[in-house]
């Protein structure tokens, strides 16, 4: 029997990312994948700025964007009267990567993050995160493998798989994750239960044209809403010659019919699929149990609207990476597995309370639609005016997410050491990002003095982050990391723009970048900081909190 250190479910973005983290890490992962070859269907469609520092960090970027959107391209967004022929009732521009990367070299107070977001589809995705994995020794996808079934004996996983042709095979591994999706078997054979609410029925179609984007009279974009009864709302996909159309109609065969209609002008095109799926929020009543966890879909759904649903697990999947191999290399204690759930299940909580609420904004203008919308007359110029106004503020809902995105924290951990000051008692619902220089947030980026982004200097390590202050007196928090046996660094950044934005002190930085402790003077006890932060020690005082799923506004 074939062993690892790691078996992964599901070959999807989140199963992959997690195989990408581990192997980067010299971990033998095994993913195994039911489909017998990756299919080109769109789903996911954007990776979030967060995503893509991450993928940064995993020296993957660049071939993102090689392989997404054309960079130039805006990221413009219509709601249409009737057509894309008609003037819109709503424009909202959104800048290309290149312009954002413009804009962020403007300003250094912590608002920008490192990279902005990246139009590309799951189909385009896929096939280079297997790409990246074939280039570690580490790592084997398997495809046509689906799990039949595993057993947790308490010091290893053991799983079956069989072929399409029935020939079963196992391999055991120290852990066991399920990346498996929405019908998640991983998650099924553990006893949770997803629960949340299933909303609309709809029918998605891919389309492919050669000539459409630049035909369209009203300019290009990525996402063209069509104010209608249909909740019809068309995509443009990552090459510009694939375009996805989503609606709520009875058959199939009304999609083609509804796709020429939206448009307004005859263009050549072909119709590639045609398929039903429902919006779901949802989210599981647990992450893991022993030695098998959740991730992705297999453990919340998040419906597009606000596109948080791959990137939620995308979260997921950089969280326990390091956790993991954190386990593997001997140096991470208990809690530091357990964090997984606490940490991330609260996230997925609120990014599914995000999406609800963009959901809710977008029906909101929806529902004024009205046949008299159609008439070209007083009364139907009336009737778009109204619907226009309140769609040029409730749509924003969809798209303005950098607060949802960047500035999420875990509050309830027990491997984040929480100052007697902490004031955060739950994450609310904003919008807007505010950087934060907290326990348990995303450290805010800051470009150094050559220009470069600061979180190029930090590795995959726990990171002394010393500002304005002396390196010297952080050796002992280094030295008593490194007696557990976790990496360690410690870098001093004499930057006027980081201290202005992180003030003058010390920040203890984890592996993924969130901050696990700070302090204006070095830690007085500098060992149980360290088995702390390191799942060896309770969590005092903040982190003693109960582990219990914050509500947020809005949530479930």
């Amino acid at each position: 029997m074939e062993t690892h250190d790691v078996v992964i479910v599901g070959a999807g973005p989140v199963g992959l990312t997690l195989a990408v983290e581990l192997g980067q890490r010299g971990k033998s992962v095994l993913v195994l994948e039911k489909r017998k070859k990756l299919w080109k269907l769109p789903k996911m469609e954007r990776c979030n700025a967060r995503t893509m520092e991450n993928f940064r960090r995993m020296g993957l970027a660049d071939r993102i964007r090689e392989a997404g959107l054309d960079n130039e391209m805006s990221m413009d967004v219509f709601i249409c009267d009737e057509n894309l022929v008609n003037q819109p009732l709503v424009h909202h521009h959104y800048p290309s990567v290149s312009e954002l990367k413009r804009q962020y070299r403007e300003v250094n107070d912590g608002s920008a993050p490192a990279e902005p977001y990246q139009l590309i589809s799951q189909y385009t995705l896929e096939p280079l995160l297997v790409e990246a994995l074939a280039e570690l020794p580490s790592v084997a996808v398997r495809f046509d493998a689906e799990v039949v079934s595993f057993t947790d004996d308490g010091e290893s996983v053991t799983v079956r798989f069989r072929n399409a042709d029935g020939v079963e095979s196992s391999a055991r591994a120290a852990y066991l994750v399920g990346c498996d999706g929405a019908s998640s078997g991983v998650r099924k054979t553990l006893g949770f239960e997803l629960e949340g609410d299933s909303l609309l029925e709809m029918r998605q179609a891919l389309f492919y044209s050669e000539t459409l984007l630049e035909q369209i009279p009203i300019g290009a974009g990525r996402h063209y809403h069509v104010a209608d009864d249909k909740s019809s709302f068309l995509i443009v996909q990552d090459d510009k010659k694939h375009f996805s159309l989503h609606a709520t109609v009875a058959s199939d065969e009304e999609m083609p019919e509804l796709f020429e209609r939206i448009l307004g002008f005859p263009v050549d095109y072909e119709t590639l699929y045609v398929g039903s799926w429902r919006q779901r929020l949802m989210l599981s009543d647990g992450y893991s149990s022993g030695r098998v966890f959740i991730a992705g879909d297999a453990a919340h759904l998040v419906i597009p609207t606000g596109g948080l649903g791959m990137n939620t697990g995308h979260g997921d999947a950089v969280d326990l990476a390091w956790k993991l191999a954190a386990a593997l290399d001997g140096w991470g204690g208990e809690a530091l597995l357990e964090s997984y759930e606490l940490e991330r299940r609260p996230i997925g909580a609120r990014n599914i309370a995000a999406s609800r609420k963009a959901t809710m904004g977008r029906r909101k203008w929806r529902g004024m639609w009205s046949p008299a919308m159609t008439a070209r007359d007083s009364e139907g110029d009336k009737a778009r005016a109204d619907l226009a106004a309140v769609a040029d503020e409730e749509q924003r809902w969809s798209n303005d997410l950098y607060g949802i995105e960047l500035g999420y924290g875990y509050l309830g951990s027990p491997v984040i050491s929480y100052g007697e000051d902490y004031a955060v008692d739950e994450l609310g619902l904003d919008f807007a990002y505010t950087p934060r220089t907290l326990e348990g947030f995303r450290l805010p980026n800051v470009r150094l003095d050559d220009g470069a982004p600061l979180q190029d200097s930090l590795g995959r390590e726990y990171t002394i982050l010393c500002v304005g202050t002396d390196a010297a007196a952080a050796q002992p928090l280094e030295d008593a990391i490194a007696v557990v046996g976790a990496p360690v660094n410690t870098l001093a950044v004499a930057s006027e723009d980081a201290r202005k934005v992180y003030g003058e002190g010390y920040l203890l930085l984890r592996p993924d970048l969130h901050i696990a402790w700070r302090g204006t003077q070095p830690p007085q006890d500098p060992a149980q900081l360290a088995a702390l932060v390191t799942g060896h020690a309770a969590a005092r005082g903040r982190g003693e909190r109960p582990r219990t799923l914050a509500v947020v506004a809005g949530g479930q």
